[in-house]
């Protein structure tokens, strides 16, 4: 009987060597980033308690949280009617204490209560960890992702909110990506619902505006109607979603619209501070006030943040905002925290269609020294140790084998640098050093190898 071809879950990837390269180089500038804003690195455990979890993120986030069964018999207890009713929502939560993260910003405000007599506030932090999600796999979506997140927490100043789009900014001009920033705020969208007069259907209204790119303005409009929101009102919100202002048009139609609304006013008043502010240091990356930007996450209550590549249509790259209470649900009122995401793997799927990854992060031994036999073998590994002392990443052929072969390794592992050590070369301690791009070989001295790789590494 034959057995099945070995496989993983959908919506998870196994990485080649050169693929976790490149993500370490996205990784790294990341992180490399962080740390130049002082931000501290933290990390969390890939499951909490189910209760953690449950509830932060809106009806929809709640359904793809990946839940873990009870260890042991964990059928145990639960009640024949629970267990008869088919209803999963009912069954699991008696079944299922733990649950893998949805998101890094919720376990960070667990984090922060838990430790918070060891942080001093306002609390830098940044993240770069694993997350899980019961998604439908599709193009730059997967179930299980790598997220990059950067918060400050435990001050409400506005100049916070432009850190983060400066770190932004600097990020995506590192990796080489051209991105828009968009920016809005929550009270904004508050004050508009407020103005039509449907205020109680604040939570519907941003989660269906939130679908207005992908599903366009009519769909948007459909189910704005369906969700109870009288025609009028949504006559007046189409030219507002679909404006193609500059942003001082945008905040100048914003404040006569919201005239006489104290919370969309304030929203206004916040997304002014922060423009103001960015002129101050002018972010290479298109900042844009877009109003039917909305973040469906629950949690957020004021500027919010959604980044897009120019270049190829992948959904965000980036995004967050801030979070006036999310730690009053684990009982520490009060603290507001802005926070960022970076979507490392539709990063990556940008960079790869663009071709901006550099060549040299796939390059992993620089140079392959050739085994001719045991006594070339023995002197080599001399010089293999001095060659990685002097930081050259270096490997020795593990077999005497036809040159053909060991050549063809070099080849097929990018290796740029091939060693030739016989007889004659161990006699006089004159090496020959084969350029593998360029076919180029050159007689160097034992002394000089490390130094020929490296100067040509760096150019």
């Amino acid at each position: 009987m034959a057995k099945d071809k070995p496989s993983i879950p959908k919506g998870t990837r196994d990485f080649l060597p050169v693929e976790v390269a490149r993500r370490n180089y996205i990784f790294n500038t990341i992180r490399n980033v962080y740390q130049l804003y002082g931000f501290k690195p933290i990390e969390t455990p890939a499951m909490e308690h189910l209760a953690t979890l449950m509830g932060k993120y809106g009806e929809e986030g709640d359904r793809l949280i990946f839940k873990i069964l009870n260890s042991g018999d964990f059928l145990s207890g639960l009640p024949d009617d629970v267990l008869q009713s088919k209803q999963p929502a009912k069954i699991g939560a008696r079944i299922c204490e733990k649950a893998l993260r949805y998101d890094l910003t919720v376990p960070f405000a667990r984090y922060v209560v838990q430790h918070q007599h060891n942080i001093t506030f306002p609390f830098r932090r940044y993240q770069i960890q694993p997350v899980w999600r019961a998604d439908k796999p599709q193009k730059g979506r997967y179930r299980e992702f790598f997220q990059c997140d950067g918060d400050i927490i435990g001050n409400d100043s506005m100049i916070n909110e432009v850190e983060l789009v400066n770190i932004i900014d600097d990020v995506f001009y590192r990796l080489g990506i051209d991105v828009i920033i968009k920016i809005n705020n929550r009270k904004i969208l508050a004050g508009i619902v407020e103005k039509t007069g449907y205020a109680d259907k604040f939570i519907v209204f941003t989660t269906i505006i939130d679908k207005l790119e992908k599903a366009g303005i009519e769909k948007v409009s459909q189910e704005l109607a369906r969700a109870g929101i009288g025609g009028d009102a949504i006559e007046t919100l189409k030219p507002l979603l679909q404006m193609q202002a500059g942003n001082n048009d945008k905040i100048n139609y914003l404040r006569e619209l919201l005239k006489g609304v104290d919370v969309g006013m304030e929203g206004v008043n916040e997304v002014v501070e922060v423009l103001d502010m960015l002129k101050e240091v002018k972010p290479s990356s298109e900042v844009d006030l877009d109003v039917s930007l909305a973040r469906g996450l629950d949690y957020y209550t004021s500027t919010i943040i959604e980044v897009k590549s120019k270049d190829v249509a992948i959904g965000s790259v980036c995004g967050g905002g801030r979070y006036d209470d999310l730690t009053g649900v684990f009982g520490m009122e009060g603290l507001s925290g802005v926070g960022i995401s970076f979507g490392a793997e539709r990063i990556y799927d940008v960079m790869l269609e663009k071709d901006l990854f550099p060549e040299k992060i796939e390059t992993f031994t620089q140079l392959l020294i050739v085994n001719f036999g045991k006594k070339e073998q023995n002197y080599c590994l001399s010089i293999a140790k001095e060659l990685r002392g002097q930081g050259v990443q270096c490997e020795i052929y593990p077999e005497h084998a036809k040159m053909k072969k060991q050549m063809q390794y070099a080849d097929k592992n990018n290796i740029p640098f091939v060693l030739i050590v016989g007889e004659e070369e161990m006699k006089s301690g004159r090496l020959s050093l084969k350029n593998m791009k360029t076919g180029e070989q050159v007689v160097v001295g034992k002394e000089e190898v490390g130094r020929s790789v490296l100067n040509s590494s760096e150019s």
